[in-house]
């Protein structure tokens, strides 16, 4: 558990160089929606010479045909969090950019895990985990209103 919490605290490191790297690109390519596009382009690539290098197979026949409709979903959500990084990144600040995003994050997996949706084990909402969110968003009002 130990190693994965690390590797998510490392991906966690890297989302502000994201947002910035992306809204330094929309300089020169003229549009929060273009860079987003330049941005998951040059993804789709990296991720096409991984799968190329390790020889991961094709997936199985028919694939396509059995995906729940709202699996198609999480590539929109994506972008739609890549372009919005884009544009809130140079006005925010990387800190509150990030903490107001986790807060986010963290109100929305509250609810998630309390319904189980999506794949997740169910957990109830407890004192504990709302107590822990009401921490974060006061980490945001410290970092918005220094």
């Amino acid at each position: 558990m130990t190693g994965l919490l690390l590797v998510a605290l490392l991906v966690g490191l890297v989302l502000p160089l994201q947002a910035g790297i992306n809204s330094q690109l929309r300089i020169h390519v003229g549009h929060p929606l273009w860079a987003a596009l330049v941005s998951f382009s040059v993804g789709t690539c990296a991720l096409a010479l991984v799968l190329a290098v390790t020889r991961i197979g094709w997936p199985a026949a028919g694939w396509v045909g059995r995906v729940p409709w709202w699996q198609w979903t999480g590539g929109v959500l994506g972008a739609t969090f890549v372009t919005s990084s884009i544009v809130l990144a140079p006005r925010l600040g990387a800190a509150a950019l990030i903490a107001t995003v986790v807060t986010g994050q963290m109100v929305g997996s509250l609810f998630i895990d309390h319904y189980g949706a999506v794949g997740y084990p169910q957990q109830a909402v407890s004192v504990g985990r709302v107590l822990g969110v009401a921490l974060i968003v006061a980490g945001v009002a410290l970092i918005q209103y220094r």
